[in-house]
């Protein structure tokens, strides 16, 4: 992305907004109680002393950081994902780039957008956690870890220190500045928005999808479910050691989260969805994307609870949390199984690596959760996904109408607790201000769903074998 892109699509979102606000209300936006920006998070913004951007903005999808991603991990004895803000910022200090001698400040596309708009070199602490550990007592950097890269900083001969050029950390309900008059004149290109409106810390994609969900409180978590998967777990105490397949993250108020992040979820249902739709035009059936998914779901509900011998791989790209560099999708069966299961099959395929990553908590770590919210694509078709999800990993997976809303919603919220929250935690706010009437459908696990899926589960671990030869082979 360009910072072009970052503000033509920023002013153009908030255009929208307003032309919408005027349509439906009569009214023209000229002041704000409160505002917040949520963006994609981690990722590589460096900037030099005339806040000039040293190196194209590089994005959490750029995974080129291996060899910085296992040494901080070996250093820290955290796990440091290739994704995450540090990674880059030790890989290009390793490939020896130029520009990093130059570096006065680094941060993230919230951080930065935060930044124009109010002049504060900020973060909220969930995003913060994207760009190094967090010590969940300060809910700062950790101060240990902060010292051990900067010894390798000083070794490199770099002259700055690692708290000098990143963000300070804020938690939720802090103040973080107000919108300066450059900043209004940025963000509203016609001029109309008056500066003086109070900004709540800029928070990642992560921290306002838990704050969308209603997923705060410790012994909750949500499942995004879509194009890759990722569920957010908040723990009662941090873990007992380090998982390379699991993240370590705070939500916006510095509370412990681990995260099981899958490249591959529904992507590979899309394909097949796809070519089924292609059939239908051509014996001349009209049949719209809703119907289709929802005829395809309520198929896989249909299905026999194990599967019926079917086994699907969704692996498109590679999947780290089993060791999987590419991707080669499969569809693999026995003579005598049933096609029938085909739909059921692609669901538990969906949710499979998710299950792997989520068993190094529920009983490795022994984590207990009460809830699971679940948002996304798989989630969008009443009830199977849902029954799919809560068979996969043991509790109550639930739905609300507007979890889809995502980032945008999640921190309005966060911006409203900083001006109303007071004396409250987030968890309480959002539970006695925000989610009091929200209408919210919630499926148990069913026994015989969990046998069946734990049946497939047990030939699944065979068929990544299968995987591993694909990819050797094919």
């Amino acid at each position: 992305y360009t910072l072009e892109d970052i503000w033509t699509g920023l002013q153009d979102s908030y255009k929208k907004m307003t032309e919408d606000v005027k349509e439906k209300y009569g009214v023209e936006v000229k002041k704000l109680a409160a505002l917040g920006f949520s963006a994609m998070m981690h990722g590589y913004m460096a900037f030099n002393e005339n806040d000039e951007l040293l190196v194209p903005f590089r994005t959490w999808r750029n995974t080129m950081t291996q060899q910085a991603s296992d040494e901080l991990t070996e250093l820290f004895q955290f796990n440091i994902p290739q994704r995450w803000s540090i990674a880059h910022l030790y890989q290009a200090m390793l490939n020896k780039e130029e520009h990093v001698s130059k570096i006065k400040f680094q941060t993230t596309l919230a951080g930065y957008i935060h930044w124009k708009l109010t002049g504060k070199k900020v973060l909220g602490v969930g995003e913060a956690s994207g760009m190094f550990p967090i010590d969940m007592n300060t809910k700062t950097y950790n101060a240990t870890m902060v010292e051990k890269f900067n010894e390798k900083v000083v070794e490199k001969g770099y002259s700055w220190k690692l708290e000098e050029i990143f963000p300070e950390v804020l938690s939720a309900g802090d103040a973080a500045g107000v919108l300066t008059e450059e900043g209004a004149k940025l963000l509203d290109t016609t001029g109309t928005l008056e500066a003086g409106v109070p900004v709540c810390p800029p928070e990642g994609d992560a921290g306002t999808g838990m704050t969308a969900t209603n997923s705060i409180a410790k012994r909750t978590g949500n499942v995004s479910a879509g194009t890759s998967v990722f569920a957010m777990v908040v723990l009662e105490k941090e873990l007992s050691k380090v998982y390379k397949e699991i993240d370590m993250v705070t939500t916006p108020t510095g509370s412990p989260v681990a995260m099981v992040h899958c490249n591959n979820c529904t992507s590979e249902i899309n394909a097949w969805a796809g070519m089924l739709q292609e059939f239908a035009h051509c014996i001349g059936s009209d049949l719209s994307d809703d119907r289709l998914y929802s005829l395809l779901y309520s198929k896989a509900a249909e299905g026999e609870k194990d599967g019926g011998g079917l086994l699907c791989c969704n692996y498109l790209s590679g999947e780290p949390v089993v060791d999987m560099e590419e991707g080669r999708p499969l569809l693999v069966r026995r003579p005598e199984s049933r096609l029938g299961n085909f739909m059921r099959a692609q669901l538990y395929s969906a949710v499979a690596t998710l299950k792997i990553g989520m068993e190094l908590l529920t009983e490795g770590e022994s984590v207990k959760l009460d809830r699971l919210m679940g948002h996304g694509g798989l989630f969008k078709t009443p009830e199977a996904g849902q029954k799919i999800m809560a068979a996969a990993i043991g509790v109550p997976v639930s739905v609300m109408e507007n979890a889809g809303e995502g980032g945008a919603w999640g921190i309005a919220l966060l911006a409203e607790y900083m001006l109303s929250g007071e004396g409250m935690t987030l968890a309480q706010y959002m539970e006695q201000n925000v989610f009091t009437d929200m209408p919210i459908i919630e499926k148990d696990p069913a026994p015989a769903d969990i046998a069946g899926f734990t049946a497939y589960m047990h030939a699944y671990q065979g068929l990544l074998a299968v995987e591993e030869t694909a990819i050797q082979a094919v």
